[in-house]
């Protein structure tokens, strides 16, 4: 396999701008984007945000036949729940948005409301922006630039290697099984899905992974015995070959999120002390 070859967790840096960016900045803007996704249910905000992820994705040229399928996935799934959300309570805009402007009635029950519709509308652009940014975060950073990131954050050494061994580890269960995989076929074992009933390969996949996972445990018994070995632990602090001196790229982003932690502090204080009757924000009801 090209190693060059983004995955879906990055191994080797690449060379956009978000990726000369330092473990530390990635994971405080990371982390102050999810802070204002799940503080506000604003679209003005949530808007931004979901465009911010898309271009931020769109940037680091990810691989896009395994990016495709996630995001279809994920967009399905939420727009089931919606539906769901709808089935059960046909009016839920009323209480969320506020106000009942019919559009459309199928029964006396099944209505559609124009404050349901932004509700979902929002509900579904908070959700794919949080997918969209996150999903940016996981490729852009590597697994010892995460820890090396975390530990610059003021999370203790141990947890931050702990956390990088296991994001290096997913690539690497990926990989071997794939292999596997295609060697199984080679042997006659029918995997196709045009050929081949859904819990059939379910079986046969899961046959694959068991035993994969489980040697995946050995490997990582071995590298906590290497380590202790060569004193892992014994220092009260240490340091990251991943880890660079911030660049222009980082000077940059460290205003970008000073701004965010200010916009955050904001929406709090606002929920303090200017409590909305509503949760989510419409431009007839609220303008």
């Amino acid at each position: 396999m090209d190693l060059s070859k983004r995955l879906f967790i990055n191994i080797i840096p690449g060379n956009t701008f978000l990726d000369k960016l330092t473990g530390k900045t990635k994971i405080r803007l990371f982390f102050l984007l999810i802070l204002i996704l799940v503080a506000t249910w604003d679209m003005r905000i949530l808007a931004p945000v979901c465009l911010l992820g898309i271009i931020g994705l769109v940037s680091i040229k990810p691989n896009w036949k395994t990016v495709s399928g996630l995001t279809i996935f994920i967009i399905l799934v939420n727009l089931f729940n919606l539906f769901l959300i709808w089935v059960v309570t046909p009016d839920y805009g009323a209480d969320i948005v506020g106000g009942s402007t019919l559009l459309l009635r199928f029964t006396s029950r099944y209505i559609i409301t124009a404050e349901t519709l932004w509700y979902f509308l929002t509900r579904f652009t908070k959700f794919m922006a949080t997918f969209f940014v996150s999903l940016t975060f996981i490729q852009c950073i590597t697994p010892s630039e995460m820890a090396a990131g975390l530990y610059a954050n003021l999370v203790p050494y141990k947890v931050s290697t702990i956390v990088s061994i296991a994001f290096r580890y997913i690539p690497e269960i990926a990989r071997d099984f794939e292999d596997i995989r295609i060697s199984m076929q080679a042997r006659g074992m029918e995997l196709d899905g045009r050929k081949t009933r859904l819990w059939t390969r379910l079986k046969q996949n899961i046959l694959i992974l068991a035993p994969l996972i489980i040697v995946s445990f050995d490997r990582v018994g071995n590298i906590a015995d290497a380590m202790d070995l060569r004193g892992f632990g014994r220092g009260r602090k240490r340091t990251y070959y991943a880890e660079h001196e911030d660049t222009k790229e980082d000077k940059l982003i460290a205003a970008v999120n000073l701004l965010l932690l200010i916009g955050f502090v904001a929406i709090v204080i606002g929920r303090i002390f200017f409590p909305s009757t509503y949760q989510v924000w419409a431009p007839w009801i609220n303008a």
